[in-house]
């Protein structure tokens, strides 16, 4: 389907209805065993995606599905516990829904978290990325169908989704607190299952360093609103056919909880200097 503007507003609208007169400047949308950034908050204020107009449902494991409105680092943030995926049986423009309506609530800036099997074979499970680009080849666009002129134009440009003066406060947010940092290329791919030996190699070949399931859709529609993009991931596992032993989702959930130190050091440190 594609959804029209007055169903945007309608959710919108019902968001405000929830949080009154509070206006969030920074959105942020947590992956898959990252969602507990949720839960440090200040003076929360929880929106179930079920009550909202609109609004798909989030079943991965570990995405709790609510938005969380309030403040962190002294930015008025809206922060996603849980993400929509293609996988789950959503079209992709059901999958970054929520992207044009924090848009409308004022966000100009996303932060995209996510956990990935590493590509890179000089890399290790347990590094963080700093997304510096993506590559997303399968199926459609979140932006097809009639383009709504209220976000943006028909044909936007990609050049530089993943803001660049935001990955420079990035690069020396880590060496200041001195974590190791990656910066590479996220390849998406639609799962659910994970990326075949065969996948993989091809990646790397086309100059992935980290191949997953999220992302790249709702970082396309936040390029399409005009919103400024940061995003990380946590290098959960070694992509499929580097090591000798099948994939699994614990193991992601367990690498999230290994990192959840550094990663949150990490992103609140860049959520305080963004401007």
């Amino acid at each position: 389907m594609n959804y029209t503007f007055a169903q945007y507003q309608e959710s919108a609208d019902y968001i405000r209805s929830q949080i009154g007169g509070f206006a969030p400047k920074v959105a942020m949308i947590l992956g898959s065993g990252l969602g507990y950034m949720g839960d440090i908050v200040e003076n929360p204020i929880a929106v179930p995606y079920q009550n909202i107009p609109h609004f798909k449902v989030s079943t991965a494991p570990g995405h709790k599905g609510q938005l969380v409105f309030g403040t962190l680092e002294g930015q008025k943030v809206a922060v996603m516990q849980g993400r929509m995926h293609h996988y789950e049986g959503y079209s992709y423009e059901e999958v970054s829904y929520a992207v044009r309506v924090l848009r409308l609530l004022g966000c100009d800036t996303l932060i995209v978290t996510n956990a990935a099997g590493c590509v890179n074979l000089d890399w290790k499970a347990g590094d963080l990325m700093l997304i510096a680009d993506h590559i997303k080849f399968f199926m459609e666009s979140p932006l097809r169908g009639e383009n709504l002129p209220e976000f943006g134009v028909r044909f936007p440009d990609a050049s530089h989704l993943y803001t660049p003066a935001l990955r420079e406060m990035a690069r020396q947010t880590a060496r200041e607190l001195g974590i190791e940092l990656r910066e590479g290329v996220y390849m998406y791919f639609p799962g659910p299952q994970y990326e075949t030996p065969a996948e993989v190699r091809a990646a790397r070949v086309l100059g992935a360093d980290a191949a997953g399931m999220s992302t790249a859709p709702e970082v396309i529609t936040a390029g399409h609103c005009g919103m400024r993009v940061l995003g990380f991931t946590l290098l959960s596992n070694m992509g499929a056919g580097i090591l000798d032993q099948p994939l699994s989702e614990q193991e992601v959930l367990d690498a999230a909880a290994a990192c959840r130190d550094k990663f949150s050091r990490l992103v609140l440190a860049c959520l305080k200097k963004i401007d």
